[in-house]
This record gives structure tokens, sequence and C-alpha cells, in this order.
């Protein structure tokens, strides 16, 4: 027996048979096994970042499993929206293996391959599209087919980034990636506002084999601002209204701007009525900074007049300038994964001060793809009045390569 035979029998004797006197078969594992002893997963407790640990799991292939989801509540385990989360990752993926238990308080997740291709979901009303969007743009690229998803439910609510904020800056944020073409796009055939619903939401993207790394470490003055009000099954003198009130403390700081008006009626118009107001400032560079409000759901809170949501969110939205950074608040996490999923050379993006959700999803990345950032704090000088404190996030992509997209 050779002496590597001699080894494998020592440290993994469920290998090895002896048949004769010098006669050793190695019983190898397969390759189906082997992939199981490297994969040994990740384990999690609460219900807090599942959307991240799930698109994470999904791209990195690791099994995660995830336990105590709401186990001390009077109603524990998953909520509608979370199943018609992971229902969604089923359509989209090929092979995954799911498993829930009784009362919903354990998950455990094994990946299968991205797919892609034309789908459609309704999602719950109990969260927006936006809500589920998020998760899709992070997996979209990297589909086998390219991904044609229509999205039924609650196109604009005040808890999740509405459609039209994700229009104007995570898509012009992931075509500085690489991912663009004819084929991106993402449009609202109806809107829907919360709680009814009743909106349609169509997004096709693109499949790229890898990305392109990005520096973005300058921070331009604004150029222009521009921006939709919306109203649905109300008068269309609100979107107006809103526009005066926005305009009224924007003009003191620069005279480009733009407001659209969006009114739609009938079938497109949803179940509920509602308006809101999604802001865009460009920059000289070409980066994009968003905020937004939406009206007070029907039956849920105090009602809020459309001049007092006009100045709010023409002050989210100064807020968010003064931040700064080259990606807003809202697509932090996205940038960071583009960044970390970049070919094997370093990326840099100027962020404003980190959210407690992109903290999370630093962390989450550690896990799943052992990346760790660079992290430096710049304060800008008094004179070049730039805002606050901003972040200079540094990182080596690990050079991931789409494995689903077709070879032609």
């Amino acid at each position: 027996m050779t002496f590597l035979a001699y080894l494998i029998c020592r440290t993994r004797p469920s290998y090895c048979c002896f048949l004769h006197k010098h006669t050793w078969i190695l019983l190898l594992p397969s390759v189906e096994t082997t992939i199981q002893m490297a994969n040994q997963g990740l384990s999690y407790e609460g219900c807090n970042f599942l959307r991240q640990r799930l698109v994470l799991s999904t791209l990195s292939g690791k099994r995660v499993r995830i336990k105590n989801i709401r186990s001390k509540e009077d109603d524990p385990g998953l909520r509608d929206f979370e199943a018609s989360f992971i229902r969604l990752l089923d359509k989209v993926t090929n092979g995954s293996r799911i498993e829930i238990n009784q009362t919903g308080t354990v998950l455990s997740y094994q990946p299968g391959l991205l797919y892609g291709g034309s789908i459609e979901h309704d999602c719950n009303p109990q969260r927006s599209i936006g809500y589920y969007l998020e998760a899709l743009l992070m997996l979209a690229p990297f589909m086998k087919m390219a991904l044609k998803a229509t999205l039924r439910g609650v196109t604009n609510d005040p808890n999740d980034p509405t459609i039209d904020l994700l229009k104007t800056t995570a898509v012009p944020l992931m075509k500085r990636f690489g991912i663009d073409g004819e084929g991106f796009d993402l449009r609202v055939v109806k809107r829907g506002m919360a709680p009814g619903g009743g909106g349609e939401v169509v997004l096709s993207c693109p499949i790229r084999r890898t990305l392109k790394p990005v520096q973005l470490t300058e921070q331009a003055k604004i150029k222009r601002i521009r921006g939709v009000a919306y109203s649905v099954r109300v008068s269309p003198q609100m979107a107006n209204r809103i526009v005066e009130s926005t305009r009224a403390v924007l003009n003191q700081f620069i005279p480009d701007i733009y407001i659209y008006t969006d009114h739609m009626k009938g079938a497109n118009s949803g179940k509920s009525p509602g308006f809101g107001l999604t802001l865009v400032a460009e920059t000289q560079n070409g980066c994009f900074l968003g905020a937004e409000m939406s009206s007070t759901p029907q039956g849920q809170g105090d009602p809020i007049l459309p001049e007092d949501l006009g100045r709010n969110c023409a002050k989210l939205l100064l807020e968010e300038i003064y931040r700064g950074g080259c990606v807003d608040s809202s697509n932090q996490s996205l940038a960071l994964l583009l960044m970390t999923l970049g070919q094997q050379d370093v990326s840099k993006v100027l962020l404003g001060p980190l959210s407690a959700y992109t903290i999370e999803f630093l962390r989450h990345v550690r896990d799943f793809f052992q990346v760790m950032f660079k992290i430096e704090v710049q304060k800008p000088l008094e004179d070049e009045r730039k805002g606050g404190d901003k972040v200079l996030m540094t990182c080596v992509g690990v050079g991931y390569s789409n494995i689903n997209k077709t070879i032609k």
C-alpha cells in the first residue's frame, strides 16, 4: 500500500476497504460529499437581516440555518412577507432546498443555482415591492438567463424604498459596475399604495460574467434635482401642491429643479388612495443621492398634508446631501456587495456615515465571503463646505464569476 493510501486509511478509515492480503480499495468520497464537507454552512439566531443572510447564502453557495425566529413572541415564526420572499428565491433558483419547522422558528436553506428567466410573483402586501426588489437587484446579474420579473403588490409605502427611488439611484449605481445594456429596465405598470396594493412592476436585468472594479472617491457638487410627485385615487391637485411646497424649500439652493407629476387613474391606480414624492439629486460626476416620502396608509395613523410632505421630503434630501458620499444611504449595502463580488482588484467608494443595516451587512460579507473592508474616516475641510464626515471604503474583490451564465 502506498504512503498516500496508508495516510488516507489512517485518517479516514471509512473510505477504505481491505479485500486481500495486499489489496486495498480506496472508497473516496463522491464530489457531492466533498462539497458537503467543505460547505459546513453558517448558523444565525433571530429574524433580523433575514434577506441579507439568504441573498449572501445564494451568491456564495453556503448553507445557512436560522433558528429562534421570534421564538419568544406570542405569534412565533416567520411572517407572511418573509415566507413570500423565500418563495420568490425558490422561483429564481434551481435546486434550492428549504426546510422550515412546524412553528416556523427554524429555517434551513441550501441554495441552488441562480436560473432566472421570466417569473411572476405576488408579493405580500405587508411589505412593498421594494423589499423584494432590493434583493432581486443583488442576484439578477448572476443568473443563468436574463431575468424578467413581474412583481405585483404594494409599490409605495413609508417603510421600504419605492420603485421610483430604486430606478433613479440603484440602477445607475449598478451601471457603474458594468451591469448595463438596453435590456436593463425597471418600470411601474400599475401603482398600488399601501395597504391595499394592486400595483405591478416589471424588472428586466441582463446577466454578466464578471463585474468591473470602481473608484468613486470624489464627492462633487450638486448640478440638478429631479423628482416624481405621484398620486392615486385622490385629486390630481395633490401632486401639484406637493411640487409647490417642495420647490419653496429647494429653490433657495439651486435653480435647476424639475419635478414631474404622475397621476394614475382607473385600473392602473391600485386599490388604496395615497400620494408621495421621490427626489433625486445628481452630482457633477454622475452620482445620485435620493430621498422620498409617502402619505400615511389609509386607516393607519394621522393623515399628512401634501404641503407638509413636500417640505419634509425636501429636508430629507438636503440631509442626504449633507451626509454625502458617492452613494446614498439606501444603496450602501448594494455598492459594498458589488465591490466584494468584483474582480481581484482594488475598489474604492466614498460613503456617508454608515447605517446600522450597512454595518451588519459588512459582518455578513465577512462571514460568507471572508472579505474585510479598510475603513478610513475623511473629515472635510471647513472651507470646502462638503457636509459631514465621510467614510472611504476599500476592498479587493473576490473575483466572483457567474458560473451559471451559458457560454455561447
